[in-house]
């Protein structure tokens, strides 16, 4: 039996997310307390009364403050991690649950990468929209079709039969309306502060790849996949150099400069963790996305030896444990 961790992307976020673990774990208010920010995560995280939570550059930091309690817990319980991975922001996540940063490094990293974001976002009338099962090159087709509106790209492969498109509002239309034409089951719109994952964030990536000139990123204990290579590091990535932790650690910032900038390619990586061994799969942040697309990659990949739970609530980490 092997155990994968995946944490959740930006979404799913909710007021009183992390309340209860808050108020009965030291373990969690420690990892949770670790960052300094500019704004009150508690207020934030457990009240949001002013209603910008929903801000990336908001939501990042609190979902990952909340992530790095989670994860605190689980090591605490001693729960055996073999495999990490995050869509997107939650990409921070596994690697510090993986020891490459450490809590207060991981949260303010994504506060500085939420604000970032949104700096790069500023002035762009931007669309996101997710495309049901329609292949990529169709897809691919219809985002070439509509560069006349604007730019537009494939930014998220989910799983089978969910792509995710980004960019320009009215070439996201336009890109849509042919999917819709190319036989895609369903194009739902997607509410969105920033066309993220597109060339539009290239700004981003560049204060990010200055800022981790001055981040220390420690050698991985466990394997982590990326959202830019929808797999672990291998020698290609390293000019042939042999992976180890070591080496390994040496590729992050780039991966996550392009992370930002490029796909996310989450159901590859599920897929590569079930060719893997994986039939344990452990989602940490509100929702279960990430749950459900591990259910759809597993059908296709032609299994359902496979268990997944989603921490959300002290009781499902509780029940977590219990399953355990």
């Amino acid at each position: 039996m092997k155990t994968a961790i995946l944490y959740a992307g930006q979404g799913s976020q909710h007021a009183g997310m992390g309340k209860d673990f808050y108020e009965a774990s030291e373990t969690f208010r420690n990892a949770f307390d670790a960052a300094e920010l500019s704004f009150d995560l508690h207020k934030m995280c457990f009240e949001d009364p002013d209603g910008l939570l929903n801000q990336t550059e908001y939501t990042q930091p609190c979902m990952t403050a909340f992530a790095m309690g989670v994860s605190a817990m689980l090591k605490e319980k001693n729960v055996q991690i073999d495999y990490a991975a995050g869509l997107s922001l939650g990409e921070y996540s596994a690697l510090a649950f993986a020891g490459v940063l450490d809590p207060k490094s991981t949260v303010e990293t994504v506060a500085f990468r939420g604000q970032a974001m949104k700096d790069a976002a500023e002035g762009i009338d931007c669309g996101m929209a997710a495309i049901m099962n329609l292949e990529e090159e169709k897809l691919q087709e219809c985002c070439d079709a509509a560069a006349s509106e604007g730019v537009v790209s494939i930014c998220n492969f989910n799983c089978p039969g969910q792509l995710v498109i980004s960019g320009e509002k009215k070439a996201v239309e336009k890109a849509s309306a042919l999917a819709s034409e190319a036989g895609a089951r369903r194009c739902i719109p997607l509410k969105v502060s920033g066309p993220f994952h597109t060339s539009f964030m290239a700004p981003a990536g560049e204060k990010l790849k200055e800022r981790f000139q001055s981040l220390t990123f420690s050698p991985m204990q466990i394997p982590v996949m990326f959202n830019y290579l929808g797999r672990e590091i291998t020698a290609s990535d390293l000019n042939g150099e042999e992976v180890t932790p070591e080496s390994a650690s040496k590729a992050i910032p780039e991966l996550l400069v392009n992370q930002v900038q490029k796909s996310v390619r989450m159901e590859m990586i599920i897929r590569r963790m079930l060719e893997l061994g994986v039939d344990t799969f452990i989602e940490v942040g509100p929702g279960k996305t990430l749950s459900g697309f591990v259910k759809k990659t597993a059908k296709a990949f032609g299994t359902d030896n496979y268990r997944t739970f989603s921490i959300d609530t002290l009781e499902d980490f509780n029940t977590l444990l219990s399953e355990l």
